[in-house]
């Protein structure tokens, strides 16, 4: 078993968590992020996981983001390996992820979360992008953020490098759900638990449908989506039991593969 000094990571009943574990700002450096890829690796090689969850250790911060005196030029090149590695593996990951946002998510920070499918967090936290007040961008940002809330919105995040309450990341589609903040552990559990009760099989599925038709023109899109639909999804047990127990009028037994 994997001893984590900078992360917790677990699995119970299909749910792994992976929380940032170094309070109150939960910074990512160097070896946290390694502890990161080797969890991520651990869910990816998992076959009982069927939702991620990410968060932070604490009440006050997701995360303020990357080191930065990981930046300077004698670790900037092993800090982008070691970071991008966490959004190559949640990139390739099957099962939904999911970005708990129980505080300030800044910087490095919020593009771990926007990497995720889905985003909920608490009233009132500070989300933002301010690497440019340090000279430099965020990759990923650069990457994620014009997908999500299209180049203009994108452009004043980034480039303002201005903060933003996690109200408005909803407003602008960025943030799925905001809980608030007393009840946020609570609230999160009840959204969590109706994805729970689901095939593990079609989770995946949709996921990566929706993950390989982004951006992509309709017919080129569709011919993808029906390729995952016919040759990965409608071969699992689980379509078939989803379908029979529509048509018998009982309850999916659903064994998530």
């Amino acid at each position: 078993m994997v001893e984590f000094q900078f992360i917790k990571y677990d699995v119970v009943d299909g749910l792994a968590t992976l929380a940032i574990n170094r309070p109150p700002f939960n910074v990512l450096d160097i070896p946290t992020m390694a502890e990161i890829n080797t969890a991520l690796d651990l869910c990816s090689s998992d076959l009982s996981v069927r939702l991620l969850v990410i968060t932070g250790v604490g009440e006050k911060t997701f995360s303020a983001g990357v080191e930065v005196a990981d930046h300077t030029p004698d670790k900037v090149d092993a800090m982008i390996a070691t970071f991008h590695g966490i959004f190559r593996r949640l990139d390739r990951l099957k099962v939904p992820s999911i970005a708990a946002v129980n505080g300030a998510a800044l910087g490095g920070g919020l593009e771990l979360a926007i990497a995720c499918d889905l985003i909920i967090a608490a009233s009132g936290a500070k989300l933002g992008q301010p690497e440019i007040k340090l000279a430099v961008f965020p990759p990923i940002a650069a990457v994620l953020l014009p997908r999500l809330v299209g180049p203009a919105r994108a452009m004043e995040i980034i480039l303002g490098g201005e903060n933003f309450t996690a109200e408005e990341g909803k407003a602008m589609g960025l943030v799925n759900r905001v809980f608030p903040r007393e009840s946020f552990a609570s609230d999160l559990q009840a959204f969590l638990k109706p994805y729970l009760a689901l095939s593990g099989a079609a989770l995946r599925s949709a996921r990566h449908a929706i993950r390989e038709t982004v951006g992509k023109p309709f017919a080129a899109a569709l011919e993808r989506a029906e390729n995952i639909y016919l040759q990965e999804l409608m071969v699992t047990a689980d379509a078939k039991e989803g379908l029979a127990a529509f048509m018998e009028k009982r309850p999916a037994k659903w064994s998530h593969a």
